[in-house]
């Protein structure tokens, strides 16, 4: 299995004006090869540049620069400028796709926050000083850096990136060759159907409270927001207030995706202990949270009739509080670990159906589901809390995969 470490840094003064000056340097890496592909497409040649043609100036822009550029890993440069062409492959992707393109843009100083080192030992080594007590991690032209290692590594370290958030630095380790750690098996098959009024609701019917760690800093966020709105969006040079209101805005939302990620790991981990195989609808949440489309009236050109913007927009807003796909990631992450199986079913109508398991008859209608949390099938008159149906649905969608041998 391939699995990642993210290890809080404790640099020296010194050394965290290093790492800034790596994270700049870097950053103008990707927007001067950005700009030279700009350039070089709006030539009337129409010349297309590549990663490949990018790389092989790298020698000579160390040489011209060595108190910059050449102060760094020739690695970690060349991973600046895949991650451009990654950039412009994604591009071409949406283009070829039809979708938004959203062509790539340069970095704004606070918009570029991650140096990757391909190869451990290449421009950087993990665990550099195993003799001292203290874990260390050697950055070229940083040094040896202390690192709070709160968990032992397994599996072998492939790459190393240094990432900044606010005023901390940390380190993040991708290693392959995890070994799995399987749980004892307890012969449970439970069905998960996510909400937004419940985190989730299984099939034997319990219900996991939703945190809603979004709404219920809201008040507090809107305050930083609106003194941050003070000052003027774009200037030369931020004061030292502004930049002290920008960073609370930063922070606020930077402590709700930790409680979102703890409260997501928590969660995943005790189904994970209680259960062999977990089914969850198979969920396109990129979908779901699109904005609602305009409704023209056919009548009168130019005027639009209403489409429900607003509720949509809180609805979005409350899916994406829970963070059900990065929940699920994590869930399918944990349950590979421990020896256990998740399976994702269709999702169509699954709040829809009358579940056979407790005497329904299996009649689909959409007037099955009254309201948020009632179903009554229009049949057979079966009353259960709609959430419950879901997930019994989907432990039913589930035993048919295992049955098929998926």
């Amino acid at each position: 299995m391939i699995r990642a470490y993210k290890f809080l840094l404790r640099p020296t003064v010194r050394q965290e004006q290093v790492l800034a000056e790596m994270l700049a340097d870097h950053r103008s890496l990707y927007n001067a090869a950005l700009q030279e592909r700009r350039d070089a497409y709006r030539h009337a040649s129409r010349t297309t540049i590549r990663y490949s043609g990018q790389s092989a100036q790298l020698k000579d822009i160390r040489a011209f620069d060595p108190e910059r550029q050449g102060r760094w890993s020739f690695s970690s440069q060349q991973a600046t400028l895949r991650r451009l062409d990654k950039a412009f492959a994604a591009f071409f992707g949406r283009v070829k796709a039809g979708t938004t393109p959203g062509y790539p843009r340069f970095k704004g100083a606070g918009h570029f926050d991650t140096v990757t080192f391909p190869k451990d030992g290449d421009g950087c080594r993990w665990n550099s000083t195993p003799h001292d007590t203290q874990t260390r991690v050697r950055l070229q032209g940083v040094g040896h850096v202390r690192v709070h290692q709160h968990r032992p590594v397994n599996g072998r370290v492939k790459t190393v990136s240094v990432k900044r958030e606010g005023r901390r630095w940390y380190v993040i380790l991708s290693c392959d060759n995890v070994a799995a750690k399987p749980l004892a098996p307890t012969g449970s098959i439970v069905g998960v159907d996510v909400g937004t009024v419940h985190f989730f609701t299984d099939s034997d019917g319990v219900h996991e409270p939703n945190p809603t760690f979004l709404r219920t800093t809201a008040g507090e966020l809107a305050a930083a927001q609106q003194h941050l709105s003070t000052y003027p969006q774009r200037t030369r040079r931020r004061t030292k207030k502004h930049r002290a209101a920008a960073r609370k805005v930063a922070d606020l939302h930077r402590k709700i995706a930790r409680r979102r990620l703890d409260h997501h790991h928590k969660t995943a981990l005790k189904l994970v202990r209680l259960h062999d195989v977990i089914g969850h609808e198979n969920l396109n949440i990129a979908g779901m949270t699109g904005k609602s489309a305009p409704k023209p009236d056919p009548g009168n050109d130019g005027v639009f009739l209403p489409n429900q913007a607003a509720a949509k927009s809180g609805l979005n807003r409350a899916i994406l509080d829970a963070g059900w796909g990065q929940f699920l990631a994590i869930l399918a992450n944990k349950a590979e670990s421990a020896g256990r199986r998740t399976i994702p079913v269709d999702a169509r109508n699954t709040s829809r159906t009358c579940p056979p398991q407790i005497g329904g008859c299996g009649h689909v209608a959409k007037d099955n589901r009254v309201n948020q949390a009632e179903f009554e099938c229009v049949n057979c008159g079966l009353v259960e809390h709609a959430d419950r149906v879901g997930a019994l649905n989907v432990l039913y969608r589930t035993g048919l995969v295992l049955c098929a041998g998926g």
